[in-house]
């Protein structure tokens, strides 16, 4: 998992900073949401994978 949020900042880091600063525009609602989406992605990649 590291590997995948390495690759942003290593590759791009001008951009990653981008996002972070517009992520902190964001209400904690719409935080909230995306950090579900990224639970149940990841639960589903989990339950695929075994």
């Amino acid at each position: 998992m590291l590997v995948f949020e390495g690759l942003m900042p290593l590759m791009a880091p001008k951009a990653w900073r981008q996002m972070f600063s517009k992520l902190s525009e964001l209400s904690d609602g719409q935080i909230r949401f995306f950090g579900l989406i990224a639970v149940l992605v990841g639960a589903l990649l989990f339950w695929l994978q075994s």
